[in-house]
C-alpha cells in the first residue's frame, strides 16, 4: 500500500513540476521566440548558401584557362 502511495505521489509531483513547461509551449511569448529563432536560422542558412555559391563561382572562374583549352585541341 505504501509503495503505491509513493508511486502516486511521485507521479503527482512530476506532473506539477512539468506543468510550467507545457504552458510555456502555448504562450504567445514562447511562440514568438521560436518564430524569431527559426527566422534567424533560415537567414543564416541562406547566407551560408550564398557564400558557398559565390565561392564556387570564383573558383570556377579561376580554374578556367584558355591556354589549356587550346592545348587540348591541338
Amino acid at each position: 500500500m505504501f509503495k503505491s502511495i509513493g508511486i502516486a505521489s511521485a507521479l503527482v509531483l512530476a506532473s506539477l513540476l512539468t506543468t510550467p513547461f507545457a504552458m510555456a509551449e502555448e504562450s504567445p511569448a514562447f511562440v514568438a521566440r521560436n518564430q524569431a529563432l527559426q527566422a534567424n536560422f533560415v537567414q543564416h542558412e541562406q547566407a551560408i548558401a550564398a557564400k558557398a555559391r559565390e565561392q564556387e563561382k570564383t573558383q570556377q572562374a579561376s580554374t578556367y584557362s584558355p591556354q589549356m583549352e587550346n592545348a587540348k585541341h591541338t
